[in-house]
């Protein structure tokens, strides 16, 4: 579950921190219908060159994944999980996406498998997917894509069974703030440093999708920092039990001083976080 001319809506701080526009109930999610080809073209069934070197094995690697086992993946998208899990014998896969035409895809793929269950569902609202069913839940690259955290949290802690584990991969909210955060060199020291513009207020970001075309399609991101994320995983009845940050597999291949100090960079500064929780 992967983004103008329009200022990024900046709300007051101290209001809800798992609803950046500050409403107690939040509009229904429609999902990413709108750029769903462009995104099922850009990750695919297998994943982009981040799923496949960065976030798919250190998912794998924390949820530890046993034969037998009832999975749920939410915000799923086109099922960028379901082949992985399969591979690791898990008895059942359930997909929760808004998306209708991502589900389409995932379905085009894998639904004739009748170990998987896909559904068409907004996972910041109340669902029967939410059955205390499962073992362990994934929600991989979309925390920051949904509008209300604590319902989000508290869905998927509804939909595992008491004690049950999820594990949430997602772009480092310290570091990684679309046009809020960038690159910097310095001269001096030869190094390359990362340069934040802003960070403790909640914010709502249009991402463009087809970055130099004037397509009008555009996501949301929606910025929190990392006190009001787990501020709000404790409100939605999930305990952290495990945080890795994860960092970017890509090096230039240029020499010199420059590429050094990138390489640097990309082992000091991570890209993504997991954490690792459990149901209250």
């Amino acid at each position: 579950m992967p983004q103008p001319p329009r200022r990024p809506f900046q709300p007051q701080k101290g209001r809800n921190p798992g609803s950046p526009n500050g409403n107690k109930t939040p509009p229904k999610d429609r999902g990413w219908d709108p750029v769903a080809a462009w995104y099922d073209k850009l990750v695919g069934e297998s994943g982009s060159d981040y799923h496949q070197k960065v976030i798919l094995p250190a998912t794998l690697r924390i949820l530890a994944p046993l034969p037998g086992e009832s999975i749920i993946d939410v915000c799923c998208g086109q099922g960028v999980l379901i082949k992985p899990l399969l591979d690791a014998k898990i008895a059942k896969f359930t997909g929760v996406d808004a998306s209708a035409r991502l589900i389409e895809a995932a379905k085009a793929r894998h639904g004739a498998n009748p170990q998987i269950s896909l559904i068409v569902a907004d996972a910041c609202q109340p669902g029967p997917w939410a059955n205390a069913s499962h073992d362990a839940a994934t929600c991989i690259m979309a925390v920051h894509d949904v509008p209300d955290l604590v319902s989000l949290f508290s869905n998927i802690s509804r939909a595992l069974k008491p004690g049950g584990r999820a594990v949430f991969v997602f772009m480092h909210p310290c570091f990684r703030i679309p046009r809020k955060s960038h690159w910097g060199w310095d001269g001096d020291q030869k190094i390359q440093y990362r340069r934040l513009d802003s960070y403790g207020t909640p914010l709502e970001i249009p991402i463009t999708t087809h970055p130099g075309k004037d397509t009008g399609e555009q996501t949301r991101f929606y910025h929190r920092p990392l006190g009001d994320l787990l501020t709000a995983m404790g409100k939605g009845g999930l305990a952290v039990t495990a945080c890795e940050e994860l960092y970017s597999h890509r090096r230039s291949q240029a020499s010199g001083p420059f590429s050094k100090a990138e390489h640097l960079a990309a082992e000091e500064f991570p890209m993504f976080i997991a954490l690792n929780a459990v149901r209250l």
